[in-house]
């Protein structure tokens, strides 16, 4: 054994492996000691650059968010507010005064319904320039316990569209911001800030009783959030707990106050947020009952855009780096100052007429549940053809699709049109292509027929284009490319790319 050893010490090829080993190793320890003294030069370099804390240079902890530490001293007229709204609160003001203040809402209501809305319970979620006009109306309209819901602080840049902010609020949250200049208007308001962030696991809580449990439930909630992942969850919430909600969508890159309207979300049109909104809903069996406030105007040349990351913004990692909050929109969403503050008052407004029985249209849905239902029908006499045509025996067959899933396809994946001739009007669902292994009937221990079939292997077309489609490539033997123009094909490929990716949800 040890002549062994010695041979292969002495051998040529042993040394010259040795040495390639020997020579990584030290590179590779170099390029790390290499790439640690930059690390740690840099970091010196940075805490070299950070001025001593004296009076020049003065601060104090942060928050939870990265906020700034509690705002300055309030103001003698600050306080002098304060301490009204105070006594308004605890019923220290002249009831005659409120009602001459409220004198037109009430004639206008009469006053049965404004006793509704004096005594409602409301819950705002989101205060940017939607929600904080929103809460400003409701507050001036006559709505005596508010709830905010909000993570934020008040920006430098979003003064351009918030309701009532102001430079000495800049840093400051915003649940805190609201109240503070809006109890020097109704003093008598009772507010409950939340200075947290909207979490479905958090909803018993959030959307809980009045002073945390002490008092009444909320009689209605403004969604004003727009994060899609937090609005997805507090309308599935508020729609499977029986929870009143009003949602506003996109007011961002909108210009024109006359394209806004209250409707169902199913109805919701031209609006990019309502169309993602409506997806992740349908993929948790929601397809409608929700009102919500949105623009049906259509973007344009010259129009304003959601402006991209720039590209050295990419280079410096995952874009959730970038945001304040994980999953939080690190991008800059060019919004007209005026438009936020429409949404929001379209938004009180509907509450109210809620809150208090007026007589108003609340946006019906769509209603198309009969032709989803038809659609469905077809598909599942399509299948029973192919499987006949297999030679097999359909009867008693079942297809894994149910309404709802021609509901999202339809409505959601297909925008309710044909792939072929964009046509709106007598749709079908068809397979795109043949299955591998053909159309095969699967058979349960109980005797169950049915056939594979996913949503993505299902297209858009009029009745008529989905029966040339039968004949020609389901049971003619012809590839799609072989029929279709290239322009339908990438429309099929980026329709079935979309499907799969909002499947995740489902």
């Amino acid at each position: 054994m040890t002549s062994w050893f010695e041979r292969q010490a002495s051998s040529h090829h042993a040394q010259l492996a040795a040495a390639v080993v020997l020579s990584g190793v030290t590179v590779a320890a170099l390029i790390y000691g290499t790439q640690a003294i930059r690390r740690k030069e840099a970091v010196q370099e940075l805490k070299a650059s950070i001025p001593e804390l004296d009076e020049t240079h003065h601060a104090d902890m942060l928050t939870d968010f990265g906020a700034a530490s509690p705002p300055p001293k309030a103001s003698r007229e600050d306080e002098r507010v304060s301490a009204l709204a105070r006594r308004a609160q605890q019923g220290d003001y002249d009831k005659d005064l409120i009602t001459e203040q409220l004198t037109r809402t009430t004639s206008f209501l009469g006053s049965d319904r404004f006793a509704l809305l004096r005594d409602s319970f409301v819950i705002v979620v989101g205060l940017g320039g939607v929600g904080s006009h929103c809460t400003s109306a409701l507050a001036r309209s006559g709505v005596s316990k508010i709830r905010l819901i909000d993570f934020d602080q008040v920006t430098l840049s979003s003064l351009n569209r918030h309701a009532v902010a102001t430079l000495a609020d800049v840093g400051t949250p915003k649940v805190e911001c609201v109240p503070k200049r809006l109890q020097a208007i109704v003093p008598w308001v009772q507010w409950e800030p939340f200075n947290e962030v909207w979490k479905q696991e958090q909803a018993e809580r959030l959307f809980g009783p009045w002073c945390t449990g002490k008092g009444r439930n909320p009689d209605y909630v403004v969604d004003a959030i727009d994060n899609i992942d937090s609005k997805v969850a507090l309308l599935e919430y508020c729609h499977k707990h029986g929870v009143r909600v009003v949602s506003s969508m996109g007011a961002g890159c909108k210009s024109d106050p006359t394209r806004v309207f209250v409707g169902d979300i199913s109805a919701s049109v031209e609006d990019p947020l309502s169309r993602v909104t409506r997806r992740r809903l349908r993929a948790v069996g929601i397809s409608e009952g929700i009102p919500v406030v949105y623009s049906t105007e259509k973007p344009g040349p010259g129009k304003a855009q959601l402006l991209p990351l720039p590209e050295e913004e990419f280079l410096k990692g995952q874009t959730n780096e970038l945001s304040v909050l994980p999953d939080f929109r690190a991008r800059i969403l060019p919004v007209l100052g005026t438009m936020p503050a429409v949404f929001g008052y379209t938004m009180a407004n509907f509450a109210v007429l809620e809150l208090t029985g007026y007589p108003h249209e609340s946006g019906a849905g769509k209603g198309r549940e009969k032709m989803y239902a038809n659609i469905l029908a077809n598909l599942q006499g399509l299948e029973e053809r192919l499987a006949r045509y297999e030679g097999a025996d359909s009867l008693g067959l079942k297809i894994p699709v149910t309404k709802d899933d021609v509901g999202y396809l339809v409505e959601e994946v297909y925008r309710g049109k044909s792939v072929v001739s964009n046509l709106p009007t007598r749709l079908a669902l068809v397979r795109w292509k043949v299955p591998e292994g053909g159309f095969q009937i699967e058979e349960n221990r109980e005797g169950r027929k049915s056939v594979r079939l996913s949503l993505n292997e299902l297209v858009c077309m009029t009745k008529d284009e989905a029966a040339a489609h039968e004949k020609d490539v389901l049971k003619g033997g012809r590839g799609p490319d072989e029929i279709y123009s290239i322009n339908v094909l990438q429309l099929v490929e980026r329709r079935k790319r979309e499907e799969r990716h909002y499947d995740q949800y489902r």
